[in-house]
C-alpha cells in the first residue's frame, strides 16, 4: 500500500509540473529589466534576435536552454532560450575597472514562449547587472554600463521590429 501511495504521489507531482512547465507565461516587468512582448514566435524571434546581435557588433557567446533537452526526455515545455553577449573590448574595460565585476558577462538575453504562441524578449539591463560593482569600478564601469544600456537596447529594438 505505501508503495503505492509514493507512485500516485509521485506521478502527482509530475503532472503538476508539466502542466505548470506547460503554462509558464510572460515574464513580468521588473526593476532592472527590459521585457518585450512580441507577436511573433519562439523561433522566429530567436532567429531574429541572433541577426540583431550581429547587426549591432556584438557576439553571440553562450546559449543554453532546457527545451530540446526536455523534449528527449518526452517532456513538452514552452521555448525557452538564454543567450549570452558580450564583446571582448568591453570585457578588457570591466575587467580593468573590477575584476568582480566579469562574473557577469556574458549579459543575457531570455526569449521565452508564451501559452498563445507569441514569445517575449527579456534582460536585465547591463546598469543593473554591474549595479553591485559600481563603486568599486567607478566611473569606468558606470560608462561601460550606460554604453552596454545603449547596445542593448538597440538589439532589443532590432529583433522585435521585425
Amino acid at each position: 500500500m505505501n508503495r503505492l501511495v509514493t507512485f500516485l504521489a509521485a506521478v502527482l507531482i509530475a503532472a503538476s509540473l508539466v502542466v505548470s512547465l506547460t503554462q509558464a507565461g510572460s515574464i513580468a516587468p521588473r526593476a532592472g529589466w527590459a521585457v518585450h512582448d512580441t507577436g511573433q514566435g519562439y523561433k522566429e524571434l530567436l532567429a531574429n534576435l541572433k541577426a540583431a546581435i550581429k547587426a549591432e557588433g556584438m557576439y553571440l557567446v553562450t546559449q543554453a536552454g532546457p527545451t530540446a533537452a526536455a523534449l528527449r526526455r518526452g517532456i513538452t515545455i514552452p521555448g525557452n532560450r538564454v543567450l549570452g553577449v558580450y564583446r571582448n573590448d568591453y570585457a578588457v574595460r570591466a575587467l580593468a575597472a573590477s575584476t568582480a565585476a566579469m562574473i557577469e558577462a556574458p549579459i543575457r538575453f531570455y526569449v521565452t514562449e508564451n501559452a498563445d504562441g507569441t514569445a517575449t524578449l527579456s534582460y536585465r539591463t547591463p546598469s543593473a547587472v554591474f549595479a553591485p560593482y559600481l563603486d568599486e569600478g567607478g566611473a569606468e564601469l558606470r560608462a561601460i554600463a550606460a554604453e552596454l544600456d545603449a547596445i542593448f537596447a538597440s538589439i532589443a529594438a532590432r529583433a522585435v521590429a521585425r
